[in-house]
């Protein structure tokens, strides 16, 4: 089945810092207001989600370049990573879970989202705004074959 959500390479890094500073992650992308339509990155659960958001899927962010952990480790986003083998947890895979409102999800549905990173202002209550970077979502329409694929599987 097509995934929904995806992420670039400079945004997995800041990911990987942002896990190092706050813990584990999570994204909640925007429907608007203050901080236009962003994806929202918080400490992981300081966003309740509920039955009004749908979960979209999850990014598998990879260990830094360069970074041993140890032979058979899985990669869990509650993991004890430090224990799995990196000296630092934010040095071992997780993954990042990415969530939207289901009344956005409506209008958004048909598209693959890519979160990436660009230098300027972050949201205010998104946790790379200190940073001097934002994070945004770049979306293209799935292709024919894969929205029927998700269709079969029931996943629209």
């Amino acid at each position: 089945m097509p995934e929904r959500v995806a992420v670039t390479a400079a945004a997995a890094d800041l990911l990987r810092q942002l896990r190092g500073q706050h813990g584990p992650l999570m994204f909640h992308q925007s429907g608007g207001c203050c901080d236009g339509s962003s994806p929202m990155c918080y400490p992981d659960g300081d966003l309740l989600t509920g039955d009004a958001d749908v979960h979209l899927g999850d990014l598998a962010i990879a260990p830094a370049a360069g970074t041993a952990v140890a032979a058979g480790t899985a990669v869990a986003a509650d993991a004890d990573l430090t224990a799995a083998g990196a000296a630092d947890p934010a040095d071992a895979g997780f993954t990042v879970p990415v969530w939207m409102s289901r009344a956005q999800y409506a209008y958004w549905k048909h598209t693959h989202l890519t979160i990436d990173v660009v230098p300027g202002r972050g949201a205010g209550f998104s946790l790379e705004a200190p940073e001097g970077v934002r994070f945004l979502i770049r979306s293209r329409l799935f292709t024919d074959e894969q929205w029927r694929a998700l269709d079969a599987a029931g996943a629209l």
